[in-house]
């Protein structure tokens, strides 16, 4: 229970069908004040204390509890700002610093609240772990099928591609068959006190600038700027502060200017002015994992989703020896970022996904 809409009337749902509920907050590590050091110790309390991170700030905590004291429903909070700074926000810098782009809500979904959480469901000796993920679960004998949530504007399945049949055996997933707005609509039949709260699309560990944010960990390490011809035409300050496709920020005369690559062992940015330049019709895939009960057979005709809030798209699923699995689209994709997730589908049903290598 996060202290928003969402989880909290996944909650009043369960208990209005009769589950014997218990409301779990999460505390994740968040960036420390301007003038403190970046490195925590991981075995200093002390060092944990005070900071406030978007998705699970005092004020989030505080709601949550109100919900949970409304729906009469016992209440735990679990800290969990350690493992969340080793699994998701270390991941996420390694990434950057790679010259990848990467999702740290795929990975908070797999290593924090499916494994962690999964894991600690046994102490409170539970059956099963809710959500409020705009996702639904259908589950046929032994078969546990996830599909998009009725919510297309809201689905959220493209973060969920790394779980497995164990852990949809154990999950729910009470809002998936509702809109935004009707979850909305009970909250307010259920009298539950989360309306009007803004929702946030940002990174929940980043205070501000996901720019300032790199540029304090990962430091400025400047670099040539070229173009497709291997002419030099500029300085950047760093690969990391760069995503394959973007323009502003690039700041170079006679633009614009789009990221078409980056070379990190000659910490290398290569640009065009040719937009048609970004896109491309094929990708490889690392680290894939299917989250139906029997791995298909490939090639595989599905649609391929690489990024969230963009369309998945016609595609045909090979695999190739010794670099995973290679993605062929019908049609051109703009912007193939290595470091984001490439999700598959099949019509509305969630089949797996890997990272774009």
């Amino acid at each position: 229970m996060s202290g928003g809409v969402d989880s909290s009337v996944a909650a009043a749902l369960l208990k209005r069908e009769g589950f014997s509920v218990v409301g779990v907050f999460m505390k994740f590590w968040s960036e420390p004040p301007s003038g403190s050091s970046p490195q925590i110790n991981a075995d200093s309390n002390a060092d944990l204390r005070g900071y406030e991170n978007k998705c699970c700030s005092s004020e989030n905590e505080t709601r949550a509890r109100e919900v949970a004291a409304k729906l009469k429903i016992p209440f735990y909070v679990f800290d969990f700002r350690k493992e969340f700074k080793k699994k998701v926000v270390d991941y996420f810098l390694k990434e950057y610093k790679a010259g990848r782009t990467p999702n740290p809500c795929v990975v908070c979904n797999k290593e924090i609240k499916f494994d962690l959480l999964f894991k600690k469901m046994f102490s409170l000796s539970a059956d099963y772990i809710a959500t409020g993920h705009y996702v639904r679960l259908r589950r046929e004998n032994s078969n546990c099928r996830l599909f998009r949530g009725k919510d297309r504007n809201k689905d959220q399945s493209y973060f969920l591609w790394k779980l497995n049949q164990k852990i949809l055996k154990k999950a729910l997933f009470p809002v998936g068959d509702y809109t935004k707005t009707e979850a909305r609509n009970l909250a307010r039949r259920f009298n539950l006190p989360v309306l009007g709260i803004p929702e946030s699309q940002e990174v929940c560990f980043i205070p501000d600038a996901l720019e300032k944010f790199l540029k304090k960990h990962l430091k400025v390490k400047p670099g040539k700027i070229i173009d497709t011809e291997g002419k030099t035409i500029g300085e950047h300050q760093g690969l990391w502060f760069y995503t394959i496709g973007q323009r502003k920020g690039i700041e170079l005369p006679g633009g614009p200017f789009y990221v078409l690559d980056k070379d990190v062992k000659k910490n290398l940015l290569i640009v065009t002015q040719n937009e048609r330049d970004l896109y491309k019709k094929e990708l490889f895939v690392k680290n894939a994992n299917w989250i139906i009960k029997e791995k298909p057979k490939l090639p595989l005709k599905i649609k391929v989703q690489i990024r969230y809030g963009h369309p998945a798209e016609r595609a045909e699923l090979f695999k190739e020896k010794n670099r995973g699995l290679k993605v062929v689209f019908l049609k051109y994709q703009r912007a193939v970022t290595p470091g984001q997730s490439a999700v598959f589908y099949k019509g509305q049903q969630l089949l797996g996904g890997g990272i774009i290598i």
